[in-house]
Order: structure tokens, then sequence, then C-alpha cells
């Protein structure tokens, strides 16, 4: 299934600010998460990862730091910040009501869903 860069765009920053809210991580762990988080359907790059957490940086929601794992290589962490955390919140609610308005058309639409037909068409 393809998912629209219209989707993937609007849904990238409570995407990654749930996986900090979680926990610090890194670029490369970010994008696989996600990928497994959507069952592989949402395939992010790094041309999109990198400037939303800058972005995400730039405004206060996300914070960074370097570090060197004993025998890796140096990785740059990020970690949501008390304003990122509120920011989530305020995601949160209102991906819950565009779900909820999408519910209710996707309820009643005969074209997507045949079982929402009128009770008069039932016989057909």
């Amino acid at each position: 299934m393809h998912i629209t860069k219209d989707l993937v765009a609007a849904s990238a920053t409570p995407l990654v600010l749930g996986i900090l809210a979680e926990g610090e991580s890194y670029g490369y762990a970010i994008l696989k998460q996600v990928n497994e988080l959507s069952g592989g359907r949402l395939e992010w790059t790094e041309g999109l990862l990198y400037p939303l957490l800058h972005r995400l940086e730039r405004l206060g929601h996300v914070e960074s730091y370097w570090q060197t794992p004993p025998g890796g290589r140096r990785r740059k962490y990020y970690r949501i910040t008390d304003q990122g955390r509120a920011e989530l919140v305020e995601q949160h609610r209102q991906w819950a009501a565009v779900v909820d308005a999408l519910r209710g058309v996707w309820n009643t639409t005969r074209s997507i869903n045949p079982i929402a037909a009128p009770a008069w068409e039932a016989g057909r």
C-alpha cells in the first residue's frame, strides 16, 4: 500500500514525538521503529527524518547530544523536552478529532463500507 506524501508529512511530528516520549533515540533507530510500528507501510528516509528532527529542536520540542557508545561510532541522540511532551498531548488531541471524523464518514459511506447500506437497499 502506498501512503501519500501529505499523510506521511502530517503524521511525522506526532510519530517522532511519540517515539521519543518512550525514550531517547538516534536517527537510524527512529527510522527503524517507524517502519516496525507501521508494519513496513511507512518507509521514511533520512531526507524526511533529519530536517524534521532539526525543526523540532529549533522549536524546543526535542534536544540532542552526541555520544559514542563503547565500541561504536559517534551518534547524535535526541530526547523529548517538557515542551515537546506538551506538543505531543496537543497533537494527540488533534489527531483524535480527525480520526473520529473519519470514522464517522467511513461508517456511513456505502462506497467503502457496503455493510452500511440503508435498510431499503438490503433486499437487493
